[in-house]
């Protein structure tokens, strides 16, 4: 399913609050891979932060950024992700994207990975992540 779409009810006003997530994916990974880079797009009506990501197929899921420093591209890791109100979060090749680390199987294309995204306000969310193929060129590995 490309588009899961989650309303989630905000504890702090009875008002229920939105939050789409979409397009998650993540790189399938090559024989003797530790690391598997994650990238999706994030929906809010309501300003929110994505605090932190786990997943049974990982040790752990950390949050980076690519920062390029003259020629060279360097993979920072950061303490989240703000969502904007009525905006759009993408994580994708080459920008911000999540880190699954110390994978404990290889990601082979065709299959989906699940994942729990801990937003400040709105709580857990639950999401799969479809394996597309080992693009060449990209290195995602620390």
């Amino acid at each position: 399913m490309k588009y899961l779409l989650l309303l989630l009810a905000l504890a702090a006003t009875p008002a229920a609050a939105q939050i789409a997530v979409e397009d998650a994916w993540i790189r399938a990974t090559p024989p003797g891979a530790k690391t598997a880079a994650g990238y999706l797009v994030i929906r809010a009506d309501a300003v929110d932060r994505l605090v932190s990501v786990s997943s049974p197929a990982a040790e752990r899921v950390t949050t980076h950024v690519t920062v390029h420093e003259g020629d060279v591209a360097r993979m920072r890791e950061v303490k989240g992700y703000d969502v904007p109100a009525g905006g759009t979060l993408e994580l994708k090749p080459g920008g911000a994207h999540l880190m699954f680390v110390n994978i404990k199987a290889p990601l082979k294309e065709g299959m989906s990975v699940p994942a729990t995204l801990k937003f400040q306000r709105l709580g857990e969310v639950k999401v799969e992540f479809q394996v597309r193929p080992l693009a060449g060129g990209e290195h995602h590995g620390h």
